[in-house]
């Protein structure tokens, strides 16, 4: 039996009753971080850009743009435009095994297909959890590999949306093995690419886009190779560089056991990427630790495992620049002894105190001890001028599924970002409601119904 296959068997066959409840909690914050991430970027030139072009090609309309009233589009243009405002915001999700940022892929595919086959809230839960299940089996099976050799996770990403879908397209495990198959073929992408650009987010787009339309076309019977994933160049091997037996095993094994999605997933409750997360945490809590003001520092210093250098760009000039300047997340911290959305806002990216505790930034050696306890996690120790040091260690990023995440947390980030689109505040709370509801909403139209009508001219 192929990777593929089995796989297919696992989340076709699996019921929205077998979940733990945690995994499906979960897969509702999933929902709102990745609204909340749209509304922020629907400004950002990118997202404008693929969804003009989507609203050009027009097409049969099955699914809503978000945040625009009554433009519908075919299922995986509208994905491509939604997913695309996600992730252009770099305020989604990773997951912390490779900072894949699977939940906006799954989030737009499958509010997408919900919406043009009519599913239910609980039916897209459960193509959110299985979604991410196989995407993290497969990912994991690469890592690190596929990132050292320069790619980018998207090529991840797409079997969770892919899986999604063909989840809600009512696949069955022949047609969800084809889905798997052609996925694994269908994209690529190159981290220098994203690290730098916003081919980040046009990664993301063409992610979610390509996973639905694999499954749309195996679900009218086009097939791929099904044994793609593990045979001789083919999927496991030229990204991960990885034997067939091992990343099969790694791929399939005690299916059911545990959920990535708990233990593997991190929402951002802060924007900017995930690896530079504790870096900001652990820089602020130092600073508020020693009461230390900007004026007092001598140097900060960051330590975690594998880091031998600062990476990205050292003064960031725009948000592409922030979400990967793992500098400016340490000297923010210190500065304002916390890190939030403000920290996204041109002002804050061109704040002097900031770029000048920038230049005060040192990478020390790794840590020897508790290193399997560190992920993305760091140790920052701030010294002063008068020769204090105060050290804090933040070995998990706040929002890891793996500490547990809180409503509350999600509701602000919800109802901090939400704005940016343009939605009013009493459609700010119904559709707040709606996704605390999800699993008793029947039409996707309840939910992306009062994100339109929030965008409408009062």
């Amino acid at each position: 039996m192929s990777v593929a296959r089995r796989l297919a068997e696992f989340v076709t066959e699996t019921r929205a009753a077998d979940l733990p409840p945690q995994t499906m909690d979960y897969a509702t914050m999933l929902v709102a971080s990745t609204i909340a991430s749209a509304a922020a970027g629907r400004g950002i030139d990118s997202a404008r850009i693929v969804r003009e072009l989507a609203k050009e090609r027009g097409g049969a309309p099955q699914a809503s743009l978000w945040f625009e009233p009554e433009v519908k589009l075919p299922a995986a243009d509208a994905a491509q435009a939604n997913a695309v405002m996600s992730d252009a915001a770099a305020s989604d999700d990773s997951d912390l095994r490779a900072i894949v940022h699977c939940g906006t892929p799954l989030t737009a595919a499958s509010l997408a297909i919900a919406e043009r086959e009519g599913k239910t809230g609980e039916e897209v839960l459960a193509a959110i959890v299985l979604g991410y299940e196989a995407a993290g089996r497969i990912g994991e099976a690469i890592t690190p590999a596929f990132r050292e050799r320069g790619f980018h996770g998207c090529l991840v990403a797409i079997f969770a949306a892919a899986v999604a879908a063909g989840r809600l397209l009512g696949l069955g495990p022949s047609r969800m093995t084809q889905t798997i198959a052609l996925s694994a073929t269908s994209i690529g992408g190159l981290m220098a690419a994203a690290n730098t650009s916003t081919a980040r987010e046009y990664h993301g787009g063409l992610a979610t886009m390509l996973g639905i339309n694999a499954a749309l076309a195996a679900q009218r019977g086009f097939r791929g190779k099904g044994r793609i994933l593990e045979c001789r160049h083919g999927f496991f091997e030229t990204y991960g560089g990885i034997e067939a037996a091992i990343a099969g095993t790694e791929a399939t094994g005690d299916l059911g056991a545990s959920w990535d999605i708990v233990t593997d997933m991190a929402v951002k409750l802060v924007p900017g990427g995930h690896p530079s997360h504790a870096l900001a945490e652990a820089a602020a809590n130092a600073a508020r630790d020693g009461d230390i003001k900007p004026e007092q520092v001598e140097s900060i210093t960051v330590s975690r495992p594998g880091m031998t250098a600062l990476t990205g760009p050292l003064h960031p000039t725009d948000l592409i620049d922030m979400a990967h300047s793992p500098a400016y997340f340490l000297a923010a911290g210190v500065a304002d002894r916390s890190f939030g959305w403000a920290h996204a806002s041109p002002e804050k990216i061109a704040n002097p105190v900031i770029h000048g505790l920038i230049d005060k930034v040192r990478v020390g050696p790794p840590p020897t001890g508790n290193t399997d306890r560190y992920r993305q996690g760091a140790t920052v120790t701030i010294r002063t001028l008068d020769g204090r040091e105060v050290t804090s260690t933040v070995y998990v990023p706040k929002g890891a599924g793996i500490l547990g995440i809180d409503w509350a947390d999600i509701d602000a980030k919800y109802r901090t970002l939400v704005p940016l689109a343009g939605v009013a505040s009493d459609e700010i709370e119904k559709s707040l409601a709606r996704i605390h509801d999800f699993r008793g909403v029947k039409q996707m139209s309840e939910l992306v119904g009062l994100l339109e009508a929030g965008s409408r001219p009062r």
